[in-house]
């Protein structure tokens, strides 16, 4: 530090720091005459507790009564008793002195609920059915739409519109669909959340009487029932969807009107830009035949302006799944 003092004479100290890789608080330090202070940690304040005490505060903490008590529970506690053994502060340094800075109080552990991981390779094997609401005429009135979406082929079977949420309407509209689907015992499963009529003991004799399995969303899971929600997304995302509507028979009517342009005619880009109704009837395959031979008749005409390969129509999934299962990685 003399050599940077012995610099800064001629060029001063900071340049003469900066060339020497020092900083100039390192360097008034060791310029400054008398004792160095001790390092913080080698000193032992006179008011901590002692060791003794430390002991004390620990087994008071670990007795059967406090183990799994908050130290705020334990300091109030103790207080009320006449008795201060330390802060409450210093308990929690003591407990993170031995590692024990955690949750102590006994509480509810809920149980891990799996991912439902549901496939369907064809129509009429997995439904989704959700309700939301829409606004009705007044500030906090609603009528309510109940929605049955073939996971497959993206086609709405069946729905309804009420002026409130019932058990007994769901387990109605999913009989009438089931009939009208002509759903064979064994065949299909239904998927929906963990709302009070989608988990009512009304629903689950239906299904259990037309042999239909359920599942169920995890709770607070949206991403649990994703086709009916995307479906709901584009009901309200729909030109025309209004901010309120004015009666029952008016929300009706839109939800006519939406549903028929929905199932016959929305190009779904999840289903290679078909209807819901073309790959729910089973007749993609010939349509997207007709857009091959169309495209190739485009190739041929042009086929400089296909430069990386001849045009293809988009393919449809051959399988469609809520929760695919994770790809296991292979050790190297």
């Amino acid at each position: 530090m003399e050599t940077a003092f012995a610099v800064a004479s001629e060029i001063g100290l900071a340049p003469a720091c900066r060339a020497l890789g020092v900083s100039r608080a390192t360097a008034y330090r060791h310029r400054s005459p008398g004792p160095r202070p001790t390092p913080r940690s080698g000193r032992h304040s006179p008011l901590a507790l002692s060791d003794a005490e430390r002991s004390a505060v620990l087994q008071e903490l670990h007795s059967e009564r406090f183990v799994d008590a908050s130290p705020a529970a334990v300091y109030a506690t103790l207080l009320d008793e006449g008795t201060y053994l330390a802060s409450e502060r210093t308990m929690y340094r003591i407990l993170a002195t031995h590692a024990e800075v955690r949750e102590r109080r006994d509480q509810l552990r809920h149980p891990a609920h799996a991912a439902p991981e549901l496939l369907a390779t064809g129509p009429n094997e997995l439904w989704s059915w959700d309700i939301t609401k829409l606004k009705g005429p007044a500030k906090w009135t609603w009528f309510y739409l109940y929605v049955i979406l073939d996971v497959f082929s993206r086609y709405v079977p069946g729905w309804l519109v009420a002026t409130g949420e019932s058990a007994l309407l769901a387990e109605r509209l999913i009989a009438e669909t089931a009939v009208k689907q002509e759903i064979e015992p064994g065949s299909l499963t239904i998927h929906a959340d963990r709302g009070s009529s989608m988990a009512s003991r009304p629903v689950a004799l239906l299904l259990a009487d037309l042999g239909i399995a359920k599942s169920h969303s995890r709770p607070h899971v949206s991403n649990d029932n994703p086709y009916s929600e995307a479906q709901f997304k584009t009901l309200k995302s729909r030109p025309g969807f209004p901010a309120r509507f004015g009666s029952l028979e008016d929300a009706r009517a839109f939800c006519r009107q939406f549903f028929g342009w929905y199932n016959e005619e929305h190009r779904h880009a999840g289903i290679g830009l078909l209807t819901p109704a073309t790959v729910h009837a089973g007749r993609a395959p010939e349509v997207r035949a007709a857009r091959a031979v169309v495209l190739a008749g485009a190739y041929a005409a042009h086929p400089e302006r296909f430069v990386r390969r001849p045009p293809t129509p988009p393919g449809l999934p051959s399988a469609v799944w809520i929760n695919p299962p994770a790809k296991e990685v292979k050790p190297q």
